[in-house]
């Protein structure tokens, strides 16, 4: 039982806490495990939306909703919010912070001004995947040092050598068993193999986001980009801009991580909105050009005259490529087709902005405010 007294002076330590000036509580806690400043952020909160009832009567489940986490600035001075969607075997962790420990896009673009939405894509993470919704995949620590985190030992692609950003240092760096690795690692999830239900549930749950939220800036990376595309083509007056972080590409067929025909609508597997009309991606006549230079891919490009992308026209389009990337070889190739379909798209490598060193996950690397900040520079600058 608490005495009269000890009641007394737990109120008035509990009082005295409420009543302290803001100053004199400013200062973070110490934690045994990595955390960001967040004193950027005004309000966060999480919801879900899209999504549909499927099965047999009194035995319905929900399907294709997605989990959306919101982050408000305290002081909005970006006109239009951002939408965070991630690649393959991610879920929004991508933002929020390093998985060595270092602030994240999230907090970064709040700090900016922007409101922030970071979603896991449906069939991921937070977003409920179900038997019926297909087979997955899971990639295995060997396969992610190829791709993400140790291309300068084991990659095959000739830019490979390049990459220097991953963080951590040691002769183990970006492999399994290195602490930074190992925490990037845990974050991975399984990712359901049908690029077409896929890319069909996103672009659904995607377009039911911005009915809720009004006009949004799409941010995409690698396996979502082609949501952005689709999100745009689905919601054109309620896209601002697209930014695509190497999207998955190159149009009409795939390079270095896997072989044979993809995106067979050119920055989709799924049907895109196409003047004159397509009604089969047989249609679409592409020819194969010239390589724009020593070791780039020789793109696919429609055969004169283009098809247009007509719901895409007027919505500005970044696709940005890092220096050591499996990318750096053939995203020339997307903006080259978007252009080309009509779509105003502007290509970025990072090494010409005298950003240099970086792999696939870009938001994550020892440099990554820097390619944050000039995501930043290039919507105030095109966005209005």
């Amino acid at each position: 039982m608490i005495s009269r007294s000890t009641s007394r002076f737990a109120f008035g330590v509990f009082g005295a806490l409420l009543v302290a000036p803001l100053a004199a509580r400013a200062e973070p806690p110490k934690l045994p495990v990595p955390t960001v400043d967040q004193s950027a952020v005004a309000a966060r909160g999480y919801f879900y939306v899209g999504g549909k009832y499927v099965g047999e009567p009194g035995k319905e489940i929900m399907q294709g909703q997605i989990y959306v986490e919101v982050l408000a600035p305290k002081d909005v001075r970006r006109p239009y919010p951002l939408v965070l969607i991630h690649g393959a075997a991610q879920t929004a962790t991508n933002w929020m912070n390093t998985p060595d420990g270092r602030k994240g896009w999230a907090e970064y673009f709040v700090e900016q001004g922007y409101v922030v939405y970071m979603i896991d894509q449906p069939m991921r993470g937070r977003s409920a995947w179900h038997p019926a919704d297909g087979t997955t995949r899971m990639f295995s620590a060997p396969q992610e040092e190829f791709q993400f985190t140790a291309s300068e030992q084991v990659g095959t692609w000739p830019q490979a050598k390049k990459h220097t950003q991953w963080p951590g240092d040691g002769p183990n760096k970006g492999r399994k068993g290195d602490p930074v690795f190992d925490a990037f690692y845990a974050t991975q999830v399984e990712t359901v193999i049908s690029n077409e239900e896929t890319q069909a549930r996103n672009q659904a749950a995607g377009a039911a986001l911005l009915d809720k939220i009004g006009p949004a800036i799409v941010l995409t990376h690698s396996q979502s980009g082609p949501f952005g595309w689709l999100i745009a083509d689905a919601r054109p007056k309620l896209v601002k801009a697209i930014l695509a972080i190497e999207p998955s590409g190159p149009p009409f067929e795939n390079a270095i991580i896997a072989t044979g025909k993809g995106r067979g609508w050119g920055v989709a597997d799924i049907p895109m909105t196409y003047d004159p009309p397509a009604k089969d991606m047989a249609e679409i006549a592409v020819e194969r050009e010239a390589a724009d230079g020593p070791d780039l891919f020789a793109c696919w490009m429609q055969k004169a005259p283009a098809r247009q992308l007509v719901n895409l026209k007027g919505i500005p389009a970044l696709v940005m490529a890092s220096e050591s990337s499996y990318h750096a070889s053939y995203d020339h190739c997307t903006a080259k087709y978007l252009n080309q379909a009509g779509v105003k798209t502007e290509f970025i490598r990072l090494e010409d902005k005298g950003i240099h060193g970086n792999g696939h996950m870009v938001m994550l690397e020892k440099n990554n405010l820097d390619i944050a900040r000039l995501l930043d520079q290039w919507v105030v600058q095109n966005v209005h």
